[in-house]
């Protein structure tokens, strides 16, 4: 075949191939007009459109909240927290450093910012030690904060003793040396380790339980616990109270009192030697200071004391009714200034017990501060503290030329009827009122009438003495768990106490009911005297 006729062959398939296609496209679009028609339609209204995405919705939940061990490595394990509402809660380990700690959660907003800063999730760090707000927010502005309240071990301070060679403390006597640093959490102010000495303290307290009360010294004054600087801070082991609360709860009451000076305290946990040794209510000690018992260079502090509790250099004298004890300044028995006070408190004596005892100018009237001899009769007496009716821990003090005063109060373990030797025990009935000094300043009506006035003022501060009780055992919510998993003492008996409850919520709700019923009585008991 030639070329011409080879081309036009090809030409004229080509031409029948694109008749066939023109026809079949035809046909398709004649059915689908037919189609729309039959439907009640148009060939009008054919366009076809893309359907629109689906909207994303946005919200302000956070549904999960955890710290990873795989983005945080210095955690353990995996701690998940949770979430109540807009309150995030959760417990890490005593080990845990809190400073920078990575989330990791769940949310169904935009972004979660903290602090103006968008957060990157199990990524971005924080510090944690205090309370940190996320904020989950939409791209329309809506937003919702959550709190998380993250606690380090109980939530309380944490006290890193060390002694040297990691010697044991075991003389109320000989101070052994050593270092202490401070963990102050979210409340609390840190130490960095600092040179102390530490010994035993205590009687009853460090004879009869094995967790022990201490005494540490700084080689200077120093602040501690947020409380003012100065060298000795007790620890009190708490251990036969088992709220932990008694000395705490007449502390409160001084506070509100027209005492000069009350002690103040703070709970921590302690660590002894890298161990842990429980949780400690550390005080100021009862000492002349200018930050404590503020009595100057010439003022004395007595305690009313027994003689088989005193140390071989104790400087003391009897009275008519009790051995005081010249706890300051230090004296010789051959001094002016021991004659001076011992003359002093016998005088009183003398008149107390005297004929002319209620009148106001040559009495008793004319020996004591009246205001601080209420205030620390009622808060004894409220408490019903076994000690104060003649034993011991009964502290006054005296600056020259000036009126006797009661106080500061102190050791009040064994009050609010946790004895199990003594009618302190019970609710009803008076014990200080017993007090040698007491029973003869009873004898007065105006004393008597005092007595009442001043009662009404601790009567109607019940109820806010009872939210402190609530308040202190919330704040050793935790600790009293870990302290009691060291000491075991909840649910056992432990000298001196009266009766064994099952927690440490019924031992708290036992003390406050006791408290109640304590005010009751005295209220009608007052008037009728």
């Amino acid at each position: 075949m030639n070329l011409v006729k080879l081309m036009r062959l090809r030409g004229f398939t080509s031409w029948l191939f694109s008749r066939a296609i023109n026809t079949l496209n035809y046909s398709l679009l004649s059915l689908t007009v037919l189609f729309i028609t039959a439907c009640g339609g148009s060939a009008e209204t054919t366009e076809i459109t893309e359907p629109e995405p689906t909207p994303i919705s946005e919200g302000t939940n956070l549904s999960e909240f955890a710290f990873l061990a795989k983005h945080n490595p210095e955690l353990d394990n995996d701690v998940y927290l949770e979430i109540n509402d807009n309150l995030i809660v959760g417990r890490v380990s005593v080990k845990s450093n809190v400073e920078n700690l990575v989330a990791t959660y769940s949310h169904d907003g935009a972004e979660v910012v903290v602090n103006g800063t968008v957060q990157n999730n199990s990524s971005t760090g924080n510090d944690f030690t205090d309370i940190v707000t996320y904020t989950v927010k939409t791209t329309d502005g809506s937003q919702k904060n959550y709190q998380v309240d993250l606690t380090k071990f109980t939530g309380l301070p944490i006290i890193y003793l060390s002694t040297n060679d990691n010697a044991a403390i075991v003389s109320k006597e000989e101070y052994v040396k050593g270092t202490v640093v401070v963990d102050g959490g979210r409340d609390k102010e840190n130490l960095a380790q600092t040179e102390m000495k530490i010994r035993g303290r205590g009687n009853s307290t460090w004879y009869l339980h094995p967790k022990k009360p201490f005494q540490m010294k700084f080689g200077d004054k120093s602040s501690f616990l947020n409380m003012p600087a100065d060298k000795k801070w007790l620890f009190l082991a708490e251990y036969s109270d088992k709220t932990m609360l008694r000395n705490t709860i007449a502390f409160e009451l001084g506070y509100i009192s027209l005492l000069d000076w009350t002690p103040q305290s703070s709970f921590a946990e302690v660590y002894l030697n890298g161990e842990y040794n429980g949780t400690y209510n550390i005080t100021q000690k009862i000492e002349e200071s200018d930050n404590r018992v503020a009595i100057g260079d010439s003022g004395y502090l007595l305690e009313i004391d027994q003689l088989d509790r005193l140390d071989a250099d104790d400087v003391y004298f009897y009275s008519e009714d009790f051995l005081i004890n010249i706890k300051e300044p230090k004296l010789d028995v051959a001094s002016t200034e021991y004659h001076y006070i011992k003359d002093m408190i016998i005088e009183f004596e003398t008149v107390l017990h005297g004929s002319q005892f209620k009148d106001p100018e040559v009495g008793y009237a004319k020996f004591i501060d009246i205001d601080s001899f209420i205030d620390w009769y009622l808060i004894s007496e409220i408490t019903k503290n076994v000690d104060s009716k003649f034993f011991s821990s009964i502290y006054l003090n005296v600056i020259p030329g000036e009126k006797i005063k009661m106080g500061p109060l102190w050791d009040f373990d064994l009050s609010f009827g946790n004895v199990d030797y003594a009618d302190s025990q019970y609710a009803e009935g008076f014990w200080v009122k017993d007090h040698p000094w007491y029973s003869r300043l009873f004898q007065d009506p105006a004393f008597v009438s005092k007595i009442n006035e001043r009662f009404s003022y601790f009567r109607d501060n019940q109820h806010y003495m009872l939210d402190m009780i609530d308040k202190h055992a919330e704040t050793l919510k935790w600790a009293q768990q870990e302290n009691d998993d060291k000491w075991q003492t909840i649910g056992v008996y432990v000298w001196p106490n009266p009766l064994v409850l099952a927690s440490y919520d019924e031992e708290v709700a036992h003390m406050k009911n006791w408290y109640i019923e304590r005010m009751n009585w005295l209220e009608n008991a007052f008037k009728s005297l």
